[in-house]
């Protein structure tokens, strides 16, 4: 028996700028969505009523004074589903994921806005249906050097960087050693990408 719609979204990043903002509220608005917002000096809520429910969606502002979207969410509305998959492709942006139907569940793993593994889940069997290769090959990583994607992916690591350091920076603060250490960790692997796309 197929129950209703529903789609899990978890880890989700995504990054704007205050216009895009509201040009997301505008965009809803126009969708027929009832829109409810609210902010302080950290965080911009979006409330969207989907029937009786309501969804909140957390904007934290970042120290360069633009907005990075996170968290989980559970969507049970097909159309708000569409236009957050929309909004994940369209900012490069990264999510996992989990779409429930009948018995079984889909899990896609997205980064920088592109599905790089896809598994089908039923019961306890799971089935890969796609995964990108890990690394880019030599070829890959030319034509990306070539295309404005290389720039995107750099920009982007250096913000992924730039986050990871404020994090860091947070936990060295409330003398969280076991976060800063996960914190240096993630820094070292970030800058390892960072170096292999500059050389």
């Amino acid at each position: 028996m197929n129950k209703s719609y529903e789609v899990e979204y978890c880890n989700l990043e995504l990054r704007f700028n205050r216009r895009h903002i509201q040009n997301l509220i505008k965009d809803l608005i126009r969708e027929g969505y009832s829109l409810y917002w609210s902010e302080d000096e950290s965080f911009f809520i979006l409330s969207v009523r989907t029937g009786r429910k309501l969804v909140k969606l957390r904007f934290q502002q970042t120290r360069s004074g633009n907005y990075k979207m996170t968290g989980d969410y559970l969507i049970k509305d097909a159309k708000l589903a569409e236009w957050l998959e929309k909004l994940i492709g369209d900012t490069r942006g990264h999510a996992v994921v989990k779409r429930f139907k009948d018995q079984q569940m889909t899990v896609e793993n997205i980064l920088f806005g592109e599905v790089i593994r896809l598994v089908e889940v039923s019961g306890f069997k799971q089935r890969v249906i796609f995964q990108k290769e890990p690394a880019p090959t030599a070829e890959e990583m030319e034509e990306m050097f070539l295309s404005r994607e290389g720039e995107e992916r750099l920009m982007l690591l250096r913000m992924e960087i730039d986050d990871e350091l404020e994090r860091l920076y947070d936990a060295v603060q409330i003398d969280n050693k076991e976060k800063a250490n996960a914190c240096r960790e993630a820094l070292q692997r970030l800058s390892g990408h960072l170096l292999m796309l500059e050389g």
